[in-house]
Formats: C-alpha cells, structure tokens, sequence
C-alpha cells in the first residue's frame, strides 16, 4: 500500500496552511449518561481565519469523564477558501481534552472536496484552549488525475 498522498510511486507535493480557529457558538446534548462516563452529541459553529478561510459546523460524538477531561470523535464541511481556491472539503477529527486544552489530530475525508477543492487530500490538527481560541495546521495536496486542476 502506498504512503497516504503518493499515487503510482510519486509524492504529492505539499502545502502547509495555519488558520486561527474560533468557536461562534456550541450546545451539548447528553444522550447516555450511565456508567461514570456520560456520552453526549456536541455541536460547535466555528471560523477559520488564515491561509484557511470560511466557516463550518462540527458535530462530535463526546465521552465526557468526571474530571471533565474527554474523548472525542468529528466530522464538520469547511465552507470557503484554502490557499486561495473556493471550495468546501470534509475533516474528520480525533480530539483529546485534559486541563481546560484541546488537542486535535483531523484529516481530509478522501472525495470530499468541492468546487476548486476537487481532489483536496491532507492531514493535520490543532491545538488550543477553551475560551481562547485554536490555531489549527492542515498539510495538504490534491490527488493526481481528473479531479486535479491543470496547472496550464
């Protein structure tokens, strides 16, 4: 199996982009609170501002502990602009909360970009606090083939 972003033994070339990352709103519903560890649906609007710009939705699934440390799992669309292509494109999320920090590791769904995002991979994460703020950093590419934008 090749290394995530090579295709037919070639690498993709790579660009970093940073964005700051701001939560506009969220809401937590608890749908199982039994066992110690409550399990809740989270959901968070956010923007982006940086060499990612636009907004999204993130919806989580949350295993929230005593000592309000938790685990969670996400998907959200990002609806706007990376490296000066429109587009939206999906992150799927793997986050960790200890000590009022977020840490997060995320990567691009394969397929899901759109527009002059078409064929958008990449992988990355983000680092915050609660109140504060995230910066977040995406490596990316784009597949090789019809997807691909010529570069004419």
């Amino acid at each position: 199996m090749s290394p995530m972003g090579e295709e037919r033994g070639k690498p993709a070339p790579r660009t970093r982009a940073e964005a700051e990352i701001t939560v506009l709103d969220s809401k937590a519903d608890p749908y199982d609170q039994g066992g110690g560890v409550q399990l809740m649906a989270v959901r968070l609007r956010e923007t982006f501002s940086g060499d990612i710009e636009g907004d999204s939705t993130v919806h989580a699934l949350q295993a929230l502990r005593d000592d309000r440390s938790a685990s969670l799992v996400s998907l959200q669309r990002v609806r706007g602009r990376l490296g000066g292509r429109q587009g939206t494109f999906v992150l799927q999320g793997f986050e960790v909360v200890e000590d009022g920090k977020i840490r997060a590791e995320w990567s691009v769904v394969p397929g899901s970009g759109t527009g002059e995002l078409a064929g958008l991979r990449g992988e990355g994460g983000f680092e915050g606090r609660f109140g504060e703020g995230s910066r977040g950093v995406l490596e990316y590419w784009f597949e090789q083939g019809p997807a691909q934008r010529s570069g004419g």
